[in-house]
Parts: structure tokens; sequence; C-alpha cells
């Protein structure tokens, strides 16, 4: 009952001071809703089970070569034929190819992203349908029907959650591998989509491919993604040691296939893990920030909370000579900073409710998972713990007076100590204010200067120019030669269009579609001698004539592919530059020859491993990386195939966007079927590519200046409350002939100097964090010079000009007033 009566108190004794009451709320409210926010985005992207049947027990396995430079081989079928054969300690395994499918059937027709498995993938995931079966072990072999089950998301964006899919027949067109027709059987429960996000996921004899000989006999043919799951009784250090075991066996019966060079090895991991991978870093860091923000909330109110005791030291110093014990006083306190904290833990709550959906798109960028995410009690509770955190905290803060130095002679004396007390308590909230406000904008800083080089690095291509469309090719009653005739067609209507300049092919969209394809096939070239370790490798790229025109990319010397090359028998090839110059170092590339070496080309038809006559060099044309590096490139002429991806590049005088349309009515009139999407122009898949860099520097830039402006208001505060309490000193020094100038300066350097000890100690503290946080995430670098000098030329600047309003008063002083003051 006590601590009611307190609680009453109180109240009253906070709507005396509504705006103290206010502004400690709304800065609490800041640090706890960002707080809150951030850790139900964690809980739910890195905490929150699987919807997977006993997830502890589901295993993501991975091949690598870093010899090679390549973290994800895949499988080939040999290889996890021999992997199921003699591992004991995983009960099943599950397999899981990507592809892409053009489908008919459900609408307009459509590219989707799809997964081919075999028929106990869904068992050994543990997930099941909410609409119809799954794929199962009756729907594996050759002769089996296809079928295909929606992923949820795509049955719910797309269709509408439209139950009557059920049985109905779509056909899949793989281009030139092929086409098959399938059923639809079910819908896919909720769940996380890994290795990819797919749009359905189809049994292997939908993709003519997988039914190959190739695929199912070519050990260095490898495309599939692998699971398992823990055997009864099994743990996964021991499935680790199991699957090395039998790896290393693998790789010594088959040296063809595993070169040393390669560095071939295997892993493996809890799915959960592996899914959460992408977004651990980057959340973390961010609940870092978070927790930064709420020390500078904390440190600000406690400031706030400091000034008020001083004012109130009359009242604290009767109520104790009164005989007021000190856990009383400190009773009274932790009554008021409760209903402080409550209501800014209210308010917090409240706005990180709309903040939760935010953080959540921005999150998708990095993992899937968050693209589900959903506010749920979790809000609740760590608001309400870092209210508890925040109250006890400003509750002993507080310097409190004792019946002893209130007793008899001087309440006074025991004022004295308590704003001295205070004063020196209020300078270390601040330098910490500082110090996290430091930390956060060097941070902020290294991510704005990342995205600034990134966006201001050159790739040599006229991207505001140059239209992109997807245009994949269908195989359905056509041969090789009449899918690059009806490009062929394509490229000759659009290039009349009003303002078009130049059409061509080409596979790929530059940094959309190739970005992670970055470790290229194994080629050579006549006369050049391989030294001892070399490894050779280029991207291949297949191009129409006209495709460097069309991207604005000059041809350094020799020429561009024309007609006559696909109609003569000697295979050509433009090579980059960075090719020219390392094959053939001070020689003219033109004329000479290079081919494919890669043992994976007999498993891609299409592909002529003879001598390519070299009859171009082009400058680089670096597809995969946002800021441009040295590449090794050969360029094919799409009339020798292969034909697959299908884009076409338009390099335009007039608004790119505004050729969509009669693009579109081009295609769909040459064929009604031909889906026609992602119209882009370079420029705009440049920035989409570039989207998570922005927001990355959008929120941590919010942070940082969310926090240097409550601790600039720390700094201010903190100094104001000087003038205040030295008032009587700034008289008499005025009186005894000092110049006010001299006061300004005075105060604007005390501010300076709490400035310099805080970035001292955020210097510190975030190198230490940094190497901390480094050793765990390897993801986590130091930050550069440039941003922590920047920062700290920002942040000291900052606090001088927040330390002026205060310099200004104290040069202000009437000396009368202040020789009267007490």
């Amino acid at each position: 009952m006590s601590f009611l009566r307190d609680l009453r108190v109180a109240f009253y004794s906070l709507q005396r001071t509504q705006g103290l009451a206010i502004t400690v709320i709304l800065t609490l409210a800041l640090g706890i809703g960002a707080n809150a926010a951030i850790f139900t985005l964690v809980r739910g992207v890195l905490l929150k089970p699987l919807v997977n049947r006993d997830e502890d027990r589901l295993i993501y396995i991975r091949q690598s070569a870093p010899g090679t430079g390549d973290e994800n081989t895949a499988f080939s079928v040999p290889d996890i034929q021999d992997l199921r054969a003699s591992v004991k300690t995983l009960s099943a395994f599950g397999d899981f190819s990507t592809t892409e499918f053009t489908m008919l059937g459900l609408g307009e027709p459509r590219v989707v992203q799809a997964g081919v498995v075999g028929g106990n993938f869904f068992e050994v995931m543990g997930l099941h349908p909410v609409l119809g079966r799954l794929i199962g072990p009756q729907d594996d072999g050759p002769k089996a029907a296809g079928v295909v089950v929606l992923t949820y998301r795509f049955w719910a964006a797309t269709l509408g959650k439209d139950p009557s899919v059920l049985g109905k027949t779509v056909r899949l067109d793989s281009g030139l591998m092929g086409d098959r027709s399938a059923t639809v059987i079910g819908v896919l429960e909720p769940s996380i989509p890994y290795p990819q996000d797919t749009e359905l996921i189809a049994n292997i004899v939908t993709s003519p491919h997988h039914l190959s000989a190739t695929m199912v006999t070519g050990r260095v043919h490898r495309m599939t993604e692998l699971f398992g799951r823990l055997a009864p009784g099994a743990t996964l250090d021991q499935a680790r040691a199991e699957l090395r075991s039998v790896y290393g066996a693998m790789t010594k019966a088959h040296p063809e296939a595993y070169p040393p060079k390669a560095q071939y090895q295997i892993s493996a991991k809890l799915l959960r893990d592996q899914i959460t991978s992408g977004a651990r870093t980057v959340l973390l860091v961010l609940l870092a920030a978070s927790a930064l923000v709420f020390i500078i909330a904390c440190s600000n109110v406690a400031n706030l909370i400091l000034t008020r005791t001083v004012r109130r030291e009359g009242e604290l110093a009767t109520r104790a000579a009164l005989g007021a014990s000190t856990g009383a006083l400190r009773r009274m306190l932790l009554a008021e900073s409760l209903l402080l904290c409550g209501a800014g833990a209210a308010v917090g709550i409240w706005s990180a409710q709309p903040l939760v959906a935010i953080l959540a798109r921005y999150a998708s960028r990095f993992s899937v998972r968050a693209l589900d995410l959903t506010v749920d009690s979790s809000l609740l509770w760590v608001g309400a713990a870092l209210a508890a955190v925040a109250a006890v905290i400003l509750a002993f803060v507080p310097r409190l007076p004792s019946a002893d130095t209130s007793n008899g002679h001087s309440l006074s004396s025991g004022t004295a100590r308590i704003t001295g007390s205070t004063s020196r308590r209020q300078r270390i909230f601040a330098v910490t204010q500082i110090a996290a406000s430091f930390v956060l904008l060097a941070g902020a800083s290294t991510v704005i200067t990342t995205l600034i080089a990134l966006q201001t690095a050159q790739t040599g291509l006229d991207m505001r120019h140059v239209l992109t469309i997807n245009v994949p090719p269908m195989a359905h009653g056509k041969k090789p030669q009449q899918v690059v005739d009806f490009y062929k067609e394509a490229i000759r209507r659009i290039d009349v269009l009003p303002g078009v300049n130049k059409t061509a092919f080409g596979l790929a969209v530059p940094w959309r579609d190739v970005g992670g394809s970055g470790f290229g096939l194994q080629f050579s070239a006549d006369g050049h001698t391989h030294t001892p370790g070399e490894d050779p490798r280029a991207q291949l790229r297949v191009v129409s004539p006209g495709f460097f025109a069309a991207l604005g990319v000059p041809i350094l010397s020799g020429r561009d592919f024309d007609e006559l090359d696909g109609q003569s028998k000697e295979p050509v090839a433009i090579v980059s530059e960075t090719l020219a110059k390392r094959m053939f170092p001070n020689q003219d590339a033109v004329g000479r020859h290079v081919y494919w070496t890669d043992p994976v080309m007999q498993f891609a038809p299409g592909i002529n491993a003879a001598p390519h006559r070299i009859i171009g060099v082009t400058a680089d044309i670096d597809d995969q990386h946002v800021v441009p590096e040295p590449i090794v490139t050969i360029y094919s002429t799409f009339e020798k195939g292969p034909i697959f991806g299908g884009r076409l590049f338009i390099h335009t005088s007039a608004d790119p966007y505004s050729l969509v349309a009669p693009v579109t009515r081009i295609i769909r009139n040459m064929s009604a079927d031909q889906p026609v999407e992602h119209a882009a122009t370079l420029e705009d898949v440049r920035a989409e590519v570039l989207t998570p860099d922005r927001l990355n520097s959008l929120v941590f830039g919010v942070f940082a200046a969310v926090a240097l402006a409550i601790a600039l208001v720390g700094v201010a505060g903190v100094l104001a409350f000087s003038v205040s309490a030295r008032t009587r000193e700034f008289g008499i020094r005025l009186a005894l002939g000092s110049q006010p100038q001299l006061l300004l300066k005075g105060v604007i350097a005390d501010g300076a100097v709490m400035a310099g000890a805080g970035l001292l100690a955020g210097a510190a503290f975030g190198f230490v964090l940094a190497r901390l946080a480094g050793h765990y995430f390897p993801d986590v670098k130091m930050p550069g010079v440039l941003p922590v000098v920047l920062s700290a030329f920002v942040l000291l600047a900052a606090a001088v000009v927040a330390s002026w309003l205060p310099a200004a008063r104290a040069a202000r002083i009437d000396v009368i007033q202040a020789l009267r003051s007490e």
C-alpha cells in the first residue's frame, strides 16, 4: 500500500513538471520503441522455430571448392548416390535443383522460378500441404506423370488462393531443353523457401534435362542442393565427421572430378542456421545500434532527472531532516521513474508496431523469413523489460541527502554536495552519449561512403539509354534455328521503332541475372603455357551482332559479329580486353584461338569446345560486380548457340520506358504465348541491385542522426546546468574585470572537452567492439580512416554549436543579479 501511495504522490509531482515529463517520455519511447521493434525482428528471423517437423534434426549439406573461389558448387547425381549409400548418421536425403520454366496454363504466360525434387524431398523437409497433396515416392521415375506443387506465397499473391487450381494442367517450357505437361496436385504450407524463393516445385520428369544421361551419370555436372535428416540418436557433429570421411573416399576414388587445386570440401549445418546466415550479421549489428540508442536515451534522461533532483534539493533535504530514510526517498524516485518509463514504454510499443513492418521490408532483402514476420507478445514483454531497466537506472542515478547531512547547521551544505556530485554525473552521462553516438556515426559513415563508392563507380555501359527486357526462349514445336530466327525477326522489327538506335540479344542482364556466377569455366588459348597452379577461367556470354553497340561498349580491335559468322563452319569469338592481355601479352589477340577445356562442357549441349578464332577484342563488361573488376569473358554468336536466358537490349534516344508497350505488342504478335517481363533500364537494374546498400545507409543513418541529436541536447543541457550552477562565480569574475568573451570561450571549451573525451571513449569502445564482432562475424570490418575522421569532425563541430547557447547565456549574465544569487 505504501508503494501505491508513492505512485500517487509521484503522479501529482510529475503533473507540476509536465514539460520535463513529456520530454522524458518521448526520449524513452524512442529508445524503447526502437529496441522492441528490432528485437521482434531479430526474434522472428533468427530465433523463431521453422514450421518444418523436427527442425533440430534437419540439416543442409554444402559442397564447395575454395581453390576456384566457388563457395557452393552444389552436388551431382553420382555425388548424392555415393553419400546415400555410405552415410548412416543421416536417415534420409532430400535433393533440390533450381531451374527456370516458362509456364503456360495459369493465367498470363510467365517465367517462374522452380525447384525440381525427388519423391522424398517433402518428407525429409518435414512439410505439409494446405491443399491437395505433395510430391511423394510415387511421383519418381521417368515414367511418372508430371506433377507440380505451388508454393503458398505464389498461390496467395498470384492466384488469389483459388482452390480450383487443383487438377489443372500446365505446360512447363525449359527452352531448347524441351517442354513437359504437369498437373497441379497441391499447395505447400507457408514455409521458408530455401535454397531459392520459388513459385512452384515439380517432380523430376517435368525437366527433360534431369532425365538426360549427362545429368544422371555426370559426376562433374553439379546443380543440386542437398538436405538431410539426422538418424535417431545421431548428432550433427557425428554426421559432419561421417560426411567428411565418406567424402574423402569419394575424392580419392575420382580424382578427375575433384582436382586437388580446387580444394573440394563438404560441410553441414542445421537448416535454420543456414537460412538465417545471410541476415544474422546485419540484424545483430542493427540490434547493437538500437542498444546504443537506448543507452544514449537513458543517459539523456538521467541528465534531466539529475537536473530535476538539484531543483528539488531543498525538498529532498527537508524530507531527510524530517526523518525520511534514504530508502523511502529512493522508493519515491523509483515510483516517479516507473511512471515515466511505463508511459515511455507504452508510447514506444505503440510506435514500434508500424516500425516492425518497415524493418521487415528492409530485412527481407537479407532473409525471406522477414516477409512473414508478424507482431506478437514479444513486443510487449521486451518493452516492459526495457522500461523496468530504465526505471531502476533513473531511480538510482541521483545522489540523495541523508538525515546526517541535513540536520541542524546547514541544509545548503548538503545541497552543495548534491550539486557538485550531480554536475560530475551529468558530465559522465554526456560523455557516454557522445561516445555511443560516435560509434553509431562512424558505422553509418562507413556504410554511406561504401554506398557512394558503389553508386559513383563507372561501369563503362550507357546505362541510362539501354532498356532490357526478358524474352525467354520457347521450345514448344521449334528447332534451335527457329528460336534464333524468332529473335532475329524480333530485333529487326524493334529496330524500326521510332527512337530505337540498336537492338541486340544477350543471355543475361548485368548484375541482376549473373551476380552469383563468379567462378567461370576453364579455358585455354593457343600458344599459352600454363604456369604451375594456374587455372584460367572465363565467363561465357552468347550475344547477337550489335550487342556491344547496344550497350555503348567499344570494340578495341578487330570487328563485331555479323550474319556470315553464323554460316561459317569455323567458330569465332570476341574476347574481353583483360583476357587478351593475360593470354596474349604484348601480342595482337585477333586471329589467335581460345577453346573451352572445362569438363562440364560435355554436359552443355550447343557449346562448341573446338578452337574459336578471335575476331575482336572489346572493353571489359563486368556484369557481375557492381564495382567493376577486370573480367575474363569469351563471347560467342547466338547463331551458334546455346540459346537460353533470352534478354533483349534496346539502345534508344527516346524515353526507354515508352518502348515497353510497342515492344510487347511486337513480341506478342509474333507469339501469343511468349512472356515479356521485367522491362527496366540498366540504370534502374543497377539501382535495384544497390537497394540493400541504400537501405543500410538509410537505417543506420537515421540511427546515427537520432543518436547525435539526443547527445547534443545532452551536452547543451549539461552546460546549461553548469552555467546555472556557476552564476555567482561568473558574476564575480565579470565584476573583477573578466571579459564576456572569455566566459563564452570557456563554456564552449568545456563542451569541446566533453566531446573530445566522448570521442576518445567511443573510439576505444568501437575498436574493441569491432574486433570482438569481427571474431564472430567475418562480414564485420573495421571502418576506414576517412569515415572515422569525418564522424569525429562532425560530432566535435556539432558539440561546439550545441555549447553556443549556454555559453552565450553565461556571457550575458547580469553582474548585480549574479552577485545576489545563492
